[in-house]
């Protein structure tokens, strides 16, 4: 991968930033002098100074002076405090052209312009573009799935900046922001469903007499075996599904009762539910 010839900071230094710290580093996008990253906690600072050799400090706005490309890793109860404590320095402080991308869950663009834009005429929103990204928990080993959308200010090369920084911790596609929610019901709650029907499996093995430590590394290389040769094979599941499924075998007596108890309805209803709830966050507040 390409280096990134520019400064990223990160605001909030929880897992998700970690995550996109290593990313960087580890795919050699950014060297360690080239990143900096703020949080309340010092002691957390510390650390990531000393594991990942990155900048810190304790302020905000010193990141964002440093910063060509800024990510906003905090919680979305706390996005408002931290964007109003940035905009109090505008415009003094914006000298070029500054990156803004955020992370936190059901926070709408409209409500980050609300935040950093009033004060700013055209030209000076024009350089504080957004990008908002939809990541989900798999980034911790580099094996995410994003969606992410700009604003009307985000140029190409500011979208193929943030593709860069998301493809170190995994994988992106890019949306119109309507479809986010939807994003987030699949890909960011979808680990969520995948470890429930994980845990399922397990607790199944075990009552049928099995060790758990023999359940658990059956259903994992299953869930891996399964997902690698539904990407190699490129074979819609259904099809491969019927290629399991003997008449009158195993298999067709498991998926009768799934059939039966209506699984891959309620399962989508699940999924519905949690776009729902996606959509409402990001209409509240």
């Amino acid at each position: 991968m390409k280096l990134l010839n520019k400064k990223v900071g990160f605001i909030g230094a929880g897992n998700m930033a970690e995550a996109m710290i290593n990313g960087l580093i580890k795919s050699a996008l950014c060297k360690p002098d080239q990143i900096w990253a703020s949080d309340v906690r010092g002691a957390r600072l510390s650390q990531l100074e000393a594991r990942y050799g990155i900048n810190t400090s304790e302020k905000n706005t010193k990141v964002f002076d440093s910063a060509d490309i800024l990510v906003l890793a905090v919680k979305p109860q706390h996005m408002d405090e931290v964007l109003d404590g940035l905009s109090k320095t505008f415009p003094q402080t914006i000298k070029g052209v500054k990156l803004i991308i955020s992370i936190a869950a059901g926070f709408p663009i409209t409500r980050i312009e609300e935040r950093l834009y009033p004060t700013l005429d055209q030209d000076a929103k024009g350089l504080l573009p957004i990008v908002r990204v939809m990541p989900n928990t798999p980034a911790l080993v580099l094996a995410g799935m994003a969606g992410m959308s700009g604003n009307s200010y985000a140029k190409e090369s500011d979208l193929q900046d943030a593709v860069a920084i998301l493809t170190a911790i995994g994988k992106v596609i890019q949306f119109e922001e309507k479809d986010l929610d939807a994003v987030t019901a699949i890909s960011g709650s979808g680990p969520a469903y995948i470890f429930y029907i994980v845990e399922s499996l397990i607790e199944a093995g075990i009552k049928l007499g099995l060790r758990p430590s023999h359940a658990l590394t059956l259903t994992l290389e299953t869930i891996k075996g399964s997902a690698k040769l539904l990407e190699e094979t490129q074979e819609a599941p259904a099809s491969l599904r019927e290629k399991v499924t003997s008449r009158g075998g195993t298999t067709e007596a498991a998926l009768n009762v799934l059939e039966r108890h209506k699984v891959k309805e309620h399962l989508k209803d699940a999924i519905y539910a949690a776009a729902k709830r996606s959509e409402e966050l990001s209409k509240s507040g």
